[in-house]
Protein backbone atom coordinates (compact mmCIF):
# COMPACT_ATOMS: atom_id res chain seq x y z
CA UNK A 1 0.00 0.00 0.00
CA UNK A 2 1.37 3.03 -1.09
CA UNK A 3 1.98 5.51 1.87
CA UNK A 4 0.49 9.09 1.40
CA UNK A 5 2.16 12.39 2.18
CA UNK A 6 0.98 14.44 5.15
CA UNK A 7 0.95 17.72 1.99
CA UNK A 8 -0.84 14.83 -0.31
CA UNK A 9 -3.97 14.19 2.40
CA UNK A 10 -4.07 17.85 2.95
CA UNK A 11 -4.76 18.69 -0.36
CA UNK A 12 -7.18 15.40 -0.77
CA UNK A 13 -9.27 16.48 2.15
CA UNK A 14 -10.40 19.66 -0.35
CA UNK A 15 -11.51 17.56 -3.02
CA UNK A 16 -15.47 17.30 -4.31
CA UNK A 17 -16.70 14.19 -3.70
CA UNK A 18 -18.70 14.66 -7.60
CA UNK A 19 -16.87 15.23 -10.95
CA UNK A 20 -15.95 18.66 -11.54
CA UNK A 21 -16.36 20.41 -15.17
CA UNK A 22 -12.61 20.16 -17.05
CA UNK A 23 -11.84 24.10 -16.09
CA UNK A 24 -12.84 23.77 -12.48
CA UNK A 25 -10.88 20.14 -12.54
CA UNK A 26 -7.67 22.31 -14.16
CA UNK A 27 -8.37 25.37 -11.76
CA UNK A 28 -8.14 22.90 -8.57
CA UNK A 29 -5.42 21.44 -9.58
CA UNK A 30 -2.95 24.65 -10.39
CA UNK A 31 -3.45 24.83 -6.58
CA UNK A 32 -1.71 21.95 -5.72
CA UNK A 33 1.67 23.31 -7.40
CA UNK A 34 3.24 23.74 -4.21
CA UNK A 35 6.37 21.70 -4.91
CA UNK A 36 9.88 22.34 -5.72
CA UNK A 37 9.70 21.15 -8.68
CA UNK A 38 7.66 21.54 -11.74
CA UNK A 39 5.03 18.55 -11.71
CA UNK A 40 4.20 17.03 -14.85
CA UNK A 41 0.10 16.27 -15.39
CA UNK A 42 -1.08 13.43 -16.42
CA UNK A 43 -4.90 12.49 -17.96
CA UNK A 44 -6.50 9.13 -16.92
CA UNK A 45 -9.36 7.75 -19.02
CA UNK A 46 -10.92 4.96 -17.85
CA UNK A 47 -12.94 3.12 -21.13
CA UNK A 48 -15.76 0.61 -20.83
CA UNK A 49 -13.54 -1.40 -23.41
CA UNK A 50 -12.51 -5.28 -23.33
CA UNK A 51 -9.30 -5.32 -23.36
CA UNK A 52 -8.84 -8.44 -24.60
CA UNK A 53 -11.23 -8.44 -27.87
CA UNK A 54 -8.59 -7.13 -30.44
CA UNK A 55 -11.39 -5.13 -32.04
CA UNK A 56 -12.03 -3.21 -28.52
CA UNK A 57 -8.30 -1.79 -28.06
CA UNK A 58 -7.93 2.18 -28.27
CA UNK A 59 -4.63 3.24 -29.53
CA UNK A 60 -3.42 6.16 -31.07
CA UNK A 61 -1.14 9.41 -31.06
CA UNK A 62 -1.76 13.09 -31.31
CA UNK A 63 0.80 16.14 -30.88
CA UNK A 64 -1.18 18.45 -28.40
CA UNK A 65 -1.35 22.21 -29.12
CA UNK A 66 1.22 23.40 -26.42
CA UNK A 67 3.80 20.12 -26.54
CA UNK A 68 3.76 18.67 -23.26
CA UNK A 69 6.70 20.34 -21.60
CA UNK A 70 9.83 17.82 -22.06
CA UNK A 71 11.73 17.57 -24.98
CA UNK A 72 11.60 13.85 -26.12
CA UNK A 73 14.85 11.84 -26.94
CA UNK A 74 14.01 10.55 -30.52
CA UNK A 75 16.17 7.36 -32.16
CA UNK A 76 15.74 6.62 -36.10
CA UNK A 77 16.79 3.23 -37.31
CA UNK A 78 17.06 4.34 -40.96
CA UNK A 79 19.91 4.78 -43.48
CA UNK A 80 21.11 6.91 -46.63
CA UNK A 81 18.91 10.15 -47.59
CA UNK A 82 16.24 9.24 -44.68
CA UNK A 83 19.21 8.84 -42.07
CA UNK A 84 20.28 12.49 -42.94
CA UNK A 85 16.67 13.74 -43.08
CA UNK A 86 16.23 12.52 -39.58
CA UNK A 87 19.38 13.68 -38.24
CA UNK A 88 18.60 17.54 -39.85
CA UNK A 89 14.97 17.26 -38.02
CA UNK A 90 16.68 16.67 -34.61
CA UNK A 91 17.00 13.01 -34.16
CA UNK A 92 19.01 12.07 -30.94
CA UNK A 93 20.64 9.26 -32.36
CA UNK A 94 20.38 7.98 -36.06
CA UNK A 95 21.81 4.59 -36.70
CA UNK A 96 21.45 0.91 -38.19
CA UNK A 97 23.83 -2.08 -36.61
CA UNK A 98 25.43 0.38 -34.30
CA UNK A 99 22.24 1.35 -32.82
CA UNK A 100 20.64 -2.07 -32.40
CA UNK A 101 23.88 -3.22 -30.78
CA UNK A 102 23.51 -0.72 -27.76
CA UNK A 103 19.86 -1.35 -27.55
CA UNK A 104 20.76 -5.24 -27.30
CA UNK A 105 23.55 -4.59 -24.82
CA UNK A 106 20.57 -3.07 -22.38
CA UNK A 107 20.64 0.48 -23.37
CA UNK A 108 16.98 2.63 -23.09
CA UNK A 109 17.85 6.06 -22.40
CA UNK A 110 15.09 7.27 -25.00
CA UNK A 111 11.47 8.39 -25.51
CA UNK A 112 10.84 6.92 -28.66
CA UNK A 113 11.63 4.73 -30.95
CA UNK A 114 11.33 5.49 -35.17
CA UNK A 115 12.20 2.74 -37.81
CA UNK A 116 11.87 3.32 -41.79
CA UNK A 117 9.93 -0.37 -43.35
CA UNK A 118 13.53 -1.72 -44.23
CA UNK A 119 14.70 -1.60 -41.41
CA UNK A 120 12.18 -3.30 -39.53
CA UNK A 121 14.57 -7.09 -39.97
CA UNK A 122 16.68 -5.41 -38.05
CA UNK A 123 14.61 -3.62 -35.53
CA UNK A 124 12.28 -6.64 -34.90
CA UNK A 125 14.43 -8.94 -32.93
CA UNK A 126 15.13 -5.94 -30.72
CA UNK A 127 11.29 -6.68 -29.27
CA UNK A 128 12.29 -8.38 -26.09
CA UNK A 129 14.19 -5.05 -24.99
CA UNK A 130 11.74 -2.89 -26.47
CA UNK A 131 8.43 -3.99 -26.20
CA UNK A 132 8.05 -4.26 -22.51
CA UNK A 133 8.94 -0.50 -22.24
CA UNK A 134 6.78 0.88 -24.47
CA UNK A 135 9.23 1.48 -27.34
CA UNK A 136 8.68 -0.98 -30.24
CA UNK A 137 8.17 0.91 -33.58
CA UNK A 138 4.56 0.16 -34.86
CA UNK A 139 3.11 0.94 -38.24
CA UNK A 140 -0.08 1.60 -36.28
CA UNK A 141 1.19 4.09 -33.93
CA UNK A 142 3.13 5.85 -36.92
CA UNK A 143 7.08 5.15 -36.00
CA UNK A 144 7.48 2.43 -38.48
CA UNK A 145 7.26 5.18 -41.39
CA UNK A 146 9.13 6.25 -44.55
CA UNK A 147 8.51 9.74 -43.67
CA UNK A 148 11.17 9.42 -40.52
CA UNK A 149 11.82 13.25 -40.81
CA UNK A 150 8.22 14.48 -40.44
CA UNK A 151 7.66 11.98 -37.17
CA UNK A 152 10.06 12.97 -35.69
CA UNK A 153 9.72 16.27 -35.52
CA UNK A 154 6.14 15.95 -34.39
CA UNK A 155 7.55 13.44 -31.17
CA UNK A 156 10.34 16.64 -30.49
CA UNK A 157 6.53 19.10 -30.85
CA UNK A 158 5.02 17.15 -27.87
CA UNK A 159 3.51 14.15 -30.04
CA UNK A 160 1.92 11.83 -27.46
CA UNK A 161 1.13 7.85 -28.03
CA UNK A 162 -1.40 6.39 -26.04
CA UNK A 163 -2.82 2.71 -25.91
CA UNK A 164 -5.04 0.77 -23.37
CA UNK A 165 -4.23 -1.40 -20.63
CA UNK A 166 -5.40 -4.77 -19.45
CA UNK A 167 -7.76 -2.69 -17.18
CA UNK A 168 -9.52 -0.54 -19.83
CA UNK A 169 -7.51 2.69 -18.76
CA UNK A 170 -5.52 5.02 -21.19
CA UNK A 171 -3.17 7.20 -19.58
CA UNK A 172 -1.35 10.50 -20.93
CA UNK A 173 1.49 13.18 -20.23
CA UNK A 174 -0.64 16.59 -21.39
CA UNK A 175 1.92 19.12 -20.14
CA UNK A 176 3.55 20.21 -17.08
CA UNK A 177 1.83 22.04 -13.78
CA UNK A 178 3.97 25.12 -14.31
CA UNK A 179 1.26 25.68 -18.03
CA UNK A 180 -1.04 28.45 -17.74
CA UNK A 181 -4.89 27.27 -17.04
CA UNK A 182 -5.80 27.68 -20.50
CA UNK A 183 -2.56 25.74 -21.90
CA UNK A 184 -3.77 22.65 -19.08
CA UNK A 185 -7.21 23.03 -20.41
CA UNK A 186 -6.60 23.12 -24.59
CA UNK A 187 -4.36 20.12 -23.98
CA UNK A 188 -6.25 17.78 -21.89
CA UNK A 189 -9.78 18.56 -23.61
CA UNK A 190 -7.69 17.53 -26.87
CA UNK A 191 -6.70 14.26 -25.75
CA UNK A 192 -9.85 13.51 -24.33
CA UNK A 193 -11.59 14.50 -27.41
CA UNK A 194 -9.56 12.70 -29.85
CA UNK A 195 -9.79 9.08 -27.59
CA UNK A 196 -13.78 9.59 -27.62
CA UNK A 197 -13.73 9.73 -31.21
CA UNK A 198 -11.53 6.09 -31.07
CA UNK A 199 -14.46 4.65 -29.53
CA UNK A 200 -14.72 0.83 -31.35
CA UNK A 201 -17.90 -0.21 -33.16
CA UNK A 202 -17.84 -3.28 -31.19
CA UNK A 203 -18.21 -1.32 -27.44
CA UNK A 204 -21.76 -1.67 -25.95
CA UNK A 205 -22.84 0.23 -23.26
CA UNK A 206 -20.75 3.56 -21.75
CA UNK A 207 -17.34 3.78 -23.45
CA UNK A 208 -15.95 6.07 -20.99
CA UNK A 209 -16.84 5.54 -17.25
CA UNK A 210 -14.19 8.45 -16.30
CA UNK A 211 -11.42 11.08 -16.65
CA UNK A 212 -9.42 12.07 -13.78
CA UNK A 213 -6.50 14.65 -14.12
CA UNK A 214 -3.29 14.65 -11.37
CA UNK A 215 0.02 16.05 -11.49
CA UNK A 216 3.00 13.82 -9.87
CA UNK A 217 2.62 14.67 -6.31
CA UNK A 218 -1.07 15.50 -6.28
CA UNK A 219 -4.30 13.68 -5.75
CA UNK A 220 -6.62 12.85 -8.43
CA UNK A 221 -9.42 15.63 -9.58
CA UNK A 222 -12.30 13.79 -11.52
CA UNK A 223 -13.53 15.23 -14.21
CA UNK A 224 -16.94 14.96 -15.57
CA UNK A 225 -16.87 14.21 -19.62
Amino acid sequence: MTKRSKRYKELAKGLPGEPQDLQAAVDRLKKFGTTKFDQTVEVHMHLGVDSRQADQIVRGSLVLPHGIGKTQRVIVFAKGDLAAAATEAGADEVGQEDLAKKIKDGWTDFDVCIASPDMMGLVGPLGRVLGPRGLMPSPRAGTVTADVANVVREYKAGKVEFRNDSGGNVHAMVGKLSFSPEQLYDNIKTFIDHVLALKPNAVKGAYCRGVTIAATMSPGVRVAA
